[in-house]
């Protein structure tokens, strides 16, 4: 165990743990932008910075692993100076345009912003309009909003292995592009880790602040994996899925379908009602009349063919209790082992 001070706070934490979490763990919290539990430190955003005893230049502390004996300060006039200028230069660029933006409400920056007090612009360059070059079409990259925090960067790299984006220019101009667009899986972890408004879903239209939906823990059903998100719900109907850090067996992390996989749901194209074709066109029927249908035709099939003349194919976004009365359903009713599943590539 190594021994230190923060804040007046003896803390003993183990070898190797940083600064920033050495705080953390004793209850002191110090503002960053750029890390991110699941993410190896980045050390991009310089919000995290403190000060230690007989260093000249504050550390980051997100970065900066912990020694025996030092005494660490993370709140002084000099660091929340260094922090709001800090503040003060990611505004240069960013716009202040909370009231549409779909972050609003749930913004890392805007905390931060309104914790310091910040009202307004205070310097100012010449902004120049950017191509937003995005791998994927779910998701709209907005580069004004963008802080260069890397955290999309570092999560698609580091979480996922994939490598799809990265940071491309130099300077103010300096945005997030696509590297490797093939690469691309459109599984949002960007959006999960992104901080600000920069990354936003790009479905369909903005439809309820954070605030105003209610968001409703639930188990993916694409798969039997088990994976835990939240479906947000407005005016009844589902407008969007997240997910929370450290939850469930995918730890705030979905695929492609458990994220974006939702607008059939309410889609118009859905069936409510069983359909039988007579005289080459469907006609709505009730389930009685269906069922019946169908075991007419099953008892007829296995009459003239044999129960072999008959398979089954289970659904990966049922049950395992569901799909074992399926495959039970076959063998045992039906007679047969041509049972499958769909849960394969």
């Amino acid at each position: 165990m190594v021994n230190l001070t923060i804040d007046g706070k003896e803390v003993a934490v183990k070898e190797g743990t940083t600064i920033l979490k050495a705080a953390r763990f004793a209850g002191i919290e110090i503002p960053t932008l750029c890390y991110h539990e699941r993410l190896n430190p980045i050390g991009s955003c310089r919000m995290c910075v403190v000060e230690i005893e007989g260093l000249s230049h504050p550390m980051t502390a997100c970065n900066t692993p912990v020694t025996e004996g030092i005494i660490v300060t993370t709140d002084s006039p000099r660091l929340q100076k260094m922090r709001m200028e800090t503040l003060k230069l990611l505004l240069v660029k960013h716009p202040l345009d909370c009231p549409v933006c779909d972050k609003g409400g749930e913004c890392t920056l805007q905390n931060l912003v309104h914790e310091f007090e910040i009202e307004g612009t205070v310097y100012l360059a010449e902004r120049e309009d950017r191509e937003s070059l995005y791998p994927t079409p779910l998701i709209h990259y907005w580069p004004d909003r963008c802080i260069m925090c890397l955290r999309c960067a570092t999560a698609c790299r580091e979480i996922k292995g994939l490598g799809a984006i990265d940071i491309d220019g130099s300077g103010f101009n300096t945005s997030i592009t696509a590297v490797n667009r093939d690469k691309c899986e459109s599984c949002g972890e960007c959006i999960q880790v992104c901080p600000t408004g920069a990354l936003t879903e790009n479905l369909g239209e903005y439809k309820g602040r954070p605030w105003m939906v209610n968001r409703v823990m639930t188990t993916c059903t694409y798969c039997g994996c088990g994976c835990q998100l939240e479906i947000n719900v407005f005016n009844n109907r589902i407008v969007g899925v997240t997910t929370k850090d450290g939850i469930g067996v995918n730890k705030g992390s979905l695929c492609v379908k458990g994220r974006f996989g939702y607008e059939f749901i309410e889609s118009e194209e859905r069936l409510s009602k069983p359909l039988i074709k007579k005289d080459g066109k469907f006609h709505e029927a009730s389930w009685d009349e269906a069922l019946s249908l169908v075991a007419e035709k099953f008892k007829g099939i296995k009459a003239s063919h044999g129960a072999d003349a008959i398979a089954g194919i289970a659904s990966a976004r049922c049950t395992n209790e569901e799909n074992y009365l399926m495959q039970k359903f076959m063998r045992a009713v039906i007679g047969t082992n041509n049972i499958d599943h769909c849960a394969r590539l």
